[in-house]
């Protein structure tokens, strides 16, 4: 299974990526640290989560092309004007003269997609942002930012993982290729107590968490970015492309309902 996935816009992307939502000050800068060491190179970050310091800190030491940086602009800061001043304070706090990733983190009724877009477009065309996205979008939204946008709108980066139903949704993605990105793609830690998971994971040899992840991961157009702080989860995070699902498996697991 190969560990990068390629979007509509001809950027690769690795399927496995670091989450980093409430991650704070030290511990943020070391756990994006030693994911990096460990083989990261997709880093998800926010203007929200208040750690893009911690995060331009984290990856100064390694090389800058070689990791997929994401930052997202929250929901108050839409407008025109204000969107490209907070994109500009985040390569200012994260360091870097540009992101991989930029993402209207929630979509805002009361703001015209129209100026949102329009800024994306432009620092695009500044080089500030490499490829654009959206989180939190339904597919209507999702639909009319990439009917406004010149540039590909690469991802919807959504709440998805084990149990919930985004069948429309990434039904939607597949076809008209974009991606789907999962966050709290373990569902905050809430399904791995479910004993299907488990039983299925013991056979593998894993932990249920690597086989919920990696139950996302092998869908097409799905990529993951979970959120992990200790060096042990890190690495089964991140060991899911040298081993494949068995057929019957993967029709288990997508019958499960899982409440969280």
């Amino acid at each position: 299974m190969n560990s990068r996935v390629k979007t509509a816009g001809g950027a690769s992307i690795p399927a496995l990526g670091l989450g980093t939502w409430k991650m704070k000050g030290k511990e943020c800068k070391r756990s994006v640290r030693q994911a990096i060491e460990i083989g990261y190179r997709h880093i998800d970050t926010a203007v929200f989560y208040g750690n893009e310091a911690e995060v331009g800190e984290a990856i100064a030491s390694f090389n800058r092309e070689k990791i997929f940086l994401t930052t997202k602009i929250w929901k108050d800061k839409l407008g025109y004007r204000d969107f490209k001043d907070s994109a500009e304070a985040s390569l200012r706090w994260l360091d870097t003269e540009y992101v991989d990733l930029i993402l209207v983190h929630w979509p805002n009724p009361e703001i015209p997609l129209e100026e949102t877009v329009r800024a994306m477009n432009e620092l695009a065309e500044e080089g500030k942002a490499r490829n654009l996205g959206v989180s939190n979008f339904g597919i209507d939204q999702l639909e009319r930012a990439r009917e406004l946008s010149s540039y590909p709108i690469v991802t919807n980066q959504v709440k998805y993982h084990l149990g919930t139903d985004r069948s429309a949704l990434l039904e939607y993605c597949q076809t008209e290729d974009v991606l789907l990105t999962s966050y709290s793609p373990l569902g905050q830690g809430e399904i791995l107590d479910n004993e299907t998971l488990k039983r299925l994971a013991s056979s593998y040899g894993k932990g249920p968490g690597q086989l919920a992840l990696k139950w996302l991961v092998e869908q097409d157009r799905v990529i993951a970015i979970p959120k992990a702080s200790s060096e042990g989860h890190l690495r089964e995070n991140l060991d899911l492309f040298d081993w494949e699902l068995r057929p019957e498996d993967k029709e288990e697991l997508d019958e499960l309902v899982i409440k969280t």
